[in-house]
């Protein structure tokens, strides 16, 4: 149960994580969720293990709608969900109607870096598959995905160009809990 300063419950609440800082997506929702003691849904690794393979295999292999029909499954049972922190791809959320819905029952956050803050977490984070163009394409190619769901009204955009692991973990809780109360 997750406790405000002032004593509100913000027990039904979920945050939902989406847009692109790093290849290693789901390790500040992770971290967000254990800090906060909730449990951490993440709706890529769902459709992996509900397939058996990767996102992108599955893209690769099954094709663009086959992906579809599996992640609004995935959805659907993600919507059930409640304090929770849930990480979730931009493309599913600008190509769904679960975005509407996600906004009654949720916080929803877009995650944003400037480009070379990227790529420089990518270097780092990718090592010596960088230097491979199908890799690092792969990787930019996911980030313009991901960022398409910047448009969306109602969105909360958090640029984590200059920060820390730590310091966007506390200002991600901190901007939940407060929008989370406003919407007491």
């Amino acid at each position: 149960m997750v406790t405000t300063a002032t004593g509100l419950q913000l027990t039904e609440r979920n945050l939902v994580l989406t847009g692109y800082i790093e290849p290693n997506k789901p390790r500040l929702g992770r971290q967000v969720a254990q800090q906060l003691r909730m449990p951490f849904v993440d709706v890529a690794e769902l459709i992996e293990q509900r397939m058996g393979e990767s996102v992108d295999v599955i893209r690769e292999q099954y094709g663009e709608r086959r992906l579809k029909t599996v992640e609004t499954e995935i959805m659907e049972e993600v919507m059930l969900h409640r304090n929770a922190v849930i990480r979730v791809s931009g493309s599913t959320l600008v190509h769904s109607e679960h975005y509407e819905r996600l906004q009654q029952t949720s916080v929803i956050m877009c995650l944003v870096a400037r480009l070379d803050a990227i790529l420089q977490r990518m270097h780092i984070a990718l090592g010596a598959r960088y230097h491979n163009p199908y890799e690092r394409g792969t990787q930019l190619g996911s980030l313009r995905r991901e960022w398409t769901v910047r448009s969306k009204a109602g969105l909360h955009e958090l640029d984590f160009t200059y920060h820390d692991e730590t310091t966007m973990v506390a200002d991600i809780i901190t901007l939940w809990q407060q929008v989370a109360i406003e919407r007491l």
